[in-house]
C-alpha cells in the first residue's frame, strides 16, 4: 500500500503483453501480487492503432535502419492508461541510470506508468509531449523495454510494506548507504577448508558491525569507484578547528 492506503499500481505499455507478469508472478513479487499488495495493469500499445493492420511504427525520418514507434499511437495509449499522479517512464538505454534512491521514491508513490520501447526507439515528440522520463537499467541494449520494466517493478515492489516481512528491513543492502553490501556467510562452519571469519562468530556485535562496514567500504572502493567518489564528495568535511 502507498502512504494514503491506495494500492501501489504499475501500469505497463508494451507490444508484448504476454510477457507479463513473467518473473513478477513468482516469489516475493508474485505472492504480493496475489495478495493485492500491489497491482499490475498491462496494456497493449496496438490497441491504440487506428488501421486494420494495427500498425504502431514507421520508418525513421531522415532514413536509416529499423522502425520507430509512432508518436500519435503511443500518445493515445498513454492518454488511455495514465492517471495524474503516476510518473511516466520510458525504458531506454539512453536514459538516466536507475538508482536505489529513485526506486525508493517510486515505491513511496502511487506507482509508475512504464512505456516499453521497441525497434529503433520512440518518436521524440511523444517523449516531450507526454513528459516521459527515460530510465536505463545499464549500459547495454536489450530487444525491448519489457525486461527493464520488470527489473524496475521488482526493485520497487520488494520495498512495499508487507512484501519482505521480517526477512529484511532493506536498510543494510547494497546502495542503501552509498556502499555495496558486505560479504555474507552461513553454515556449514567450514566449506572446502575455508572457515567463516572469526569476527562473525565472536558474539561481539560492535566488532561485527565494524568488520562489515570496513568490508563494504573496501568492496565499494575496488568495484565501484564511481560510487565511492560520489559518497566521499557528499560526505560533510571533517571539523579541523582546534578545540
Amino acid at each position: 500500500m502507498t502512504s494514503d492506503n491506495r494500492t501501489w499500481r504499475a501500469t505497463v505499455l508494451t507490444l508484448f503483453p504476454e510477457m507479463f507478469p513473467g518473473p513478477l508472478g513468482v516469489s516475493l513479487a508474485g505472492r504480493a501480487l496475489a495478495s493485492d499488495i500491489w497491482q499490475l495493469d498491462v496494456r497493449d500499445i496496438r490497441s491504440s492503432a487506428t488501421d486494420k493492420h494495427r500498425s504502431v511504427d514507421d520508418t525513421p525520418a531522415g532514413g536509416g535502419p529499423g522502425m520507430v514507434l509512432r508518436a500519435d499511437i503511443l500518445a493515445a495509449a498513454i492518454d488511455a492508461a495514465s492517471v495524474p499522479e503516476q510518473p511516466r517512464l520510458l525504458m531506454s538505454p539512453r536514459g538516466r541510470p536507475l538508482t536505489q534512491q529513485q526506486v525508493v521514491e517510486l515505491a513511496q508513490g502511487a506507482g509508475p506508468l512504464i512505456v516499453c520501447g521497441r525497434f529503433e526507439g520512440v518518436d521524440q515528440r511523444v517523449i516531450e509531449a507526454r513528459g516521459l522520463e527515460e530510465v536505463s537499467i545499464g549500459d547495454y541494449v536489450l530487444s525491448g523495454g519489457e525486461l527493464g520494466a520488470m527489473v524496475l517493478i521488482d526493485a520497487c515492489v520488494r520495498l512495499l510494506p508487507g512484501v519482505m516481512g521480517k526477512l529484511a528491513s532493506g536498510t543494510e543492502e547494497s546502495f542503501s548507504d552509498g556502499l555495496l553490501e558486505y560479504p555474507q556467510f552461513t553454515r556449514p562452519q567450514t566449506f572446502e577448508g575455508i572457515g567463516i571469519p572469526d569476527v562473525l562468530t565472536s558474539g561481539d556485535h560492535a566488532r561485527v558491525e565494524a568488520w562489515r562496514r570496513a568490508q563494504a567500504e573496501s568492496l565499494t572502493q575496488s568495484r565501484r569507484p564511481d560510487l565511492w567518489a560520489a559518497r566521499k564528495a557528499s560526505s560533510p568535511p571533517k571539523n579541523t578547528t582546534d578545540g
